[in-house]
C-alpha cells in the first residue's frame, strides 16, 4: 500500500499527532532487524543469491522491513528504525535503512530515525543532516529521509542547536534522550544535582527550553523527549514538569513496560505520547505457535493490533 502523505500543518509535532489521531493509535513500531529474528526461508533466498555476506543482510533486512510495513501501515502512524542495527553491516545495511525509510515514508508514515546522535560544532551539524540534507554547491540534497530523530544531550546545548536549527529550517523534528528505559540509567540520569534536581530532571528542563520556539498548534514543541516505560512514576512526575513536551517512549512490551505503565505519560485528552515497540511486534512470530515464519508479517499486524488496543483501552479511548 502506498499513499502520499497529507497534513494541515507546517510543524513535524502536528503533523505526527495528525497521524496519530488518523489511525487512532499513540503507538511506533520499532524496525531493529537482526539475523535471528529472520525467518528462514528469507535467509535461504538471500544468502543463496549473496553467500553469508553484508549485502545479503542489507537486502533480507530490506525485504523483510518492506513487508513488516505493508503489514502494519493500516494501523501504526509511525515506524522507528535503529540505524545501529543497519551500521552493523556497512554500506549495504546502510542502503537497507535508507530504502526502508524510504519505504515506510511512501507509505505515509511517519519516519522517526533511532540514531541517538551527540557532538558538537562542525559534527553536530554533520549529523543534523538526518534532517535538513546536505548543501552542495548551493543545491540542498536530502541525504536521509526521517522526519524526526533522537539525539544525545551529554554535551548540552552545543551538541542540540544545529538539531533545532534544522527542526526549524526544515520542520522536522527530535526527540532528547532524557530518562531511558535500560536499568543502568540510573548510574547518571539519577544522580543528585547540587540544587537538588537528579539529572534527568535538569536534562527535561534543558529540553524544555530547547524547544520552546518550535511549538506547534496542538500545543507540543518539535523538541520532545525519550522517556521511558519502565519508570512509570518519574514518567508522571516529566509529563506534569513538561506540559508542551512530547514523549516517545521505549520500554513496552519486551522490556517489562505495559499500557498501564504507561497511561499517564498522556495529557488528559490522550495525546502527548508515542509508545515504541520493537522486537515484540516484528517478532512476534516466534512466540506463537499458531504462525509459521511465512507468517511473520500476519503475526506483526495482529501484535500491532493488540498494542492499539490494549493503549486505548488504557487510556479510555
Amino acid at each position: 500500500m502506498k499513499t502520499e502523505k497529507s497534513f494541515t500543518n507546517n510543524a513535524m509535532i502536528d503533523q505526527l499527532i495528525e497521524n496519530i489521531q488518523k489511525k487512532g493509535n499513540p503507538s511506533v513500531v520499532g524496525l531493529d532487524p537482526t539475523l535471528q529474528m529472520m525467518p528462514g526461508f528469507l535467509k535461504e533466498e538471500f544468502f543463496g543469491k549473496y553467500g553469508r555476506t553484508p549485502e545479503a543482510a542489507g537486502r533480507m533486512f530490506a525485504e523483510f522491513n518492506r513487508r513488516i510495513i505493508d503489514a502494519v501501515a493500516e494501523t501504526v502512524p509511525a515506524v522507528k528504525p535503529q540505524i545501529a542495527m543497519y551500521e552493523k553491516y556497512g554500506l549495504p545495511g546502510l542502503q537497507a535503512y535508507d530504502e526502508t525509510c524510504r519505504y515506510a515514508a511512501e507509505a505515509g508514515l511517519t519516519v522517526i530515525g533511532d540514531i541517538k546522535r551527540g557532538d558538537i560544532s562542525s559534527t553536530a551539524a554533520a549529523y543534523a543532516a538526518h534532517l535538513e540534507g546536505a548543501e552542495i554547491e548551493g543545491e540542498r540534497v536530502h541525504t536521509w529521509r526521517e522526519d524526526m530523530v533522537t539525539v544525545n544531550p551529554y554535551l548540552g546545548t552545543d551538541g542540540i542547536a544545529p538539531f533545532t536549527e534544522a527542526c526549524r529550517a526544515q520542520d522536522r523534528g527530535i526527540f532528547v534522550l532524557v530518562r531511558t528505559s535500560n536499568p543502568s540509567s540510573a548510574e547518571l540520569q539519577e544522580l543528585e544535582l547540587s540544587d537538588g534536581r537528579k539529572l534527568y530532571e535538569a536534562v527535561a528542563d534543558l529540553t524544555i527550553q530547547w524547544g520552546e520556539n518550535c511549538v506547534g498548534s496542538y500545543g507540543y514543541s518539535d523538541v520532545g523527549a525519550v522517556v521511558g516505560a519502565t519508570h512509570r512514576a518519574q514518567g508522571e512526575a516529566l509529563r506534569a514538569r513538561m506540559p508542551h513536551t512530547f514523549f516517545l517512549v521505549p520500554g513496552y512490551g519486551a522490556q517489562g513496560g505495559t499500557a498501564d505503565d504507561v497511561a499517564g505519560f498522556f495529557d488528559r485528552d490522550g495525546l502527548g505520547a508515542i509508545i515504541s515497540s520493537s522486537r515484540g511486534i516484528t517478532a512476534a512470530y516466534q512466540k506463537d505457535a499458531k504462525y509459521t515464519e511465512h507468517d511473520f508479517a500476519e503475526a506483526a499486524a495482529e501484535a500491532a493490533l493488540r498494542m492499539r488496543d490494549a493503549l486505548r483501552s488504557a487510556l479510555s479511548l
